[in-house]
């Protein structure tokens, strides 16, 4: 097997359990090339990921274009990047070079981008719920809900919410 790294965005939670990584390596280990996470995100959130073209082939998407942070009125899909890459390390010779893009920093889409121009790249749509703890809401939402999964916290924390939305 091709050498690889895998790069995990603490920004983006993703369910206890998740099997994500898991069924993402089992598609870098037969294709042999950069395996990233996608998910579909609301329209009018687009501009704040980067988000891909791709073509659907059976369960992933190869990925013919990438872009960073667009309009949504020039995205090329609502598939948002998440905080999960496979990637080889021929991403490092590109990223030496790579302009600063989106907010005056060098971006990993656009790096990808000219990878993709160079070899396959897949997309590998995400199941399970994620959390954006990038956003403060998206972060409360998370802790609320693994802990009111979690068996020993969830009766006591149940009660102290709806004690606090009573008083509220």
């Amino acid at each position: 097997m091709n050498p690889f790294f895998i790069v995990i965005l603490s920004d983006d939670v993703l369910e206890p359990g998740s099997t994500v990584l898991k069924e993402m390596m089992m598609i870098y280990e037969k294709e042999q090339s950069p395996v990233i996470a996608v998910e579909k995100v609301p329209n009018d959130e687009v501009l704040r990921y980067g988000i891909i073209d791709g073509v659907l082939k059976g369960k992933v998407y190869e990925i013919k274009d990438l872009v960073e942070k667009p309009k949504p009125d020039g995205a090329p899909s609502n598939l948002g990047i998440i905080g999960r890459y496979i990637l080889t390390p021929d991403i490092f010779e590109i990223l030496e070079k790579q302009k600063a893009g989106a907010g005056g920093e060098i971006q990993r889409t656009d790096a990808l981008r000219t990878l993709v121009s160079k070899r396959r790249i897949y997309g590998y749509p995400i199941k399970g719920r994620r959390f954006d703890s990038w956003d403060k809401l998206g972060y409360l939402k998370a802790t609320v809900d693994f802990v009111l999964k979690n068996k020993e916290l969830a009766e006591g924390f149940r009660k102290y919410l709806i004690e606090k939305v009573r008083t509220s």
